[in-house]
């Protein structure tokens, strides 16, 4: 399975009329791996998506928070995905985050 590591950012105004910012950091398969830039107080963790199905993982220690739409086997490799590329995963929450 080929990863792309990437930086794009996409923007979005929620209820409040404020600019959220959604880096997307890595792209491997169907999946997309991203944070909201509004989440920076919360532990490290990161979002994935692939069509109308949505997980959310924490990064220490790695650890489903929410799942909608996906089968067990996929959050199984969700979860891989996020396991071999931890340290890169980490570093982006830092760079944005400023931590």
């Amino acid at each position: 399975m080929r990863i792309i590591y990437l930086s794009s950012v996409h923007c979005y105004a929620n209820a409040d009329k404020l600019q959220v910012y959604v880096p997307t950091v890595m792209r491997s398969g169907r999946y997309r791996f991203f944070f909201f830039s509004n989440e920076g107080l919360e532990r490290r963790h990161i979002h994935v998506e692939s069509d109308d199905n949505y997980a959310k993982f924490w990064l220490e220690p790695l650890d489903l928070v929410k799942s909608v739409g996906y089968k067990n086997i996929e959050l199984s490799e969700i979860r891989r995905l996020i396991q071999e590329n931890i340290l890169f995963l980490k570093a982006s929450w830092d760079a944005h985050f400023g931590s």
